[in-house]
């Protein structure tokens, strides 16, 4: 397998976040926003999506696939930032400037899939 490091890194990125989806639900609970119905589902669903996208990232023959699943996965839990930033209870008590830069970030990591897309 010939893919770059950024790749393998970003792989073990999500691999690693999807499994903190079920080592700390909680967190990842407390996030959801409440208008959202099953958060406990929502939460199991994001966090094997990650850790299958992630691992599908690892083959050339999957590596489209996976960056597309990503960027849609990314989009889809992009309300938690919003959510967080405007709940206090959700916020973890993190700076209103940090929870505001977490969505240009989310932006960014978009745009790193979507570079494993073309």
């Amino acid at each position: 397998m010939d893919l770059p490091w950024h790749l393998y890194l970003m792989a073990f990125l999500y691999i690693i976040a999807g499994i903190n989806h079920f080592r700390v639900p909680e967190v990842y609970l407390k996030i959801i926003p409440s208008y959202f119905p099953n958060p406990k589902l929502l939460n199991i669903l994001s966090g094997a999506a990650e850790v299958i996208l992630g691992f599908l990232l690892t083959f050339p023959f999957s590596k489209h696939f996976a960056a597309w699943g990503i960027i849609a996965v990314l989009i889809a839990v992009f309300p938690a930032n919003i959510y967080m930033y405007q709940n206090r209870k959700a916020s973890f008590g993190l700076p209103k400037w940090i929870l505001l830069l977490r969505m240009p970030l989310q932006l960014l990591l978009v745009l790193w899939a979507y570079q494993y897309t073309l």
